[in-house]
């Protein structure tokens, strides 16, 4: 399942990526500093980690990635016809995350 929702994501991807307004302020934060290159990377390499289907935005994963000098980022991004949306990009919290940033932490 999650091979075939990665392939669409990828696919989207190859047509045009357009950035949310939320995911730019997330991305533009001091202490993250995305770039459109990292993020791209993060959709060519990474792994999908959570799916959300039922998404009030429609249909969305977060993706788990490396970016510049191998930092962890996830992107929840959502698939269109004609487009890959991003809908945010972050650097994860080890705090909130485990299993190398792939898993939620259980309170």
């Amino acid at each position: 399942m999650k091979e075939n929702i990665l392939k669409i994501v990828r696919e989207a991807a190859k047509k045009k990526i357009l950035y949310l307004p939320h995911a730019v302020s997330q991305m533009n934060r001091p202490e993250r500093m995305i770039s459109t290159l990292e993020v791209r990377k993060v959709i060519e390499n990474g792994q999908i980690i959570e799916y959300y289907p039922e998404d009030p935005r429609g249909e969305s994963c977060l993706i788990m990635g490396k970016g510049e000098s191998d930092r962890s980022i996830h992107v929840v991004c959502a698939a269109k016809v004609d487009f890959l949306a991003i809908i945010t990009a972050y650097l994860p919290d080890d705090a909130l995350w485990t299993n190398n940033f792939s898993e939620r932490r259980t309170k």
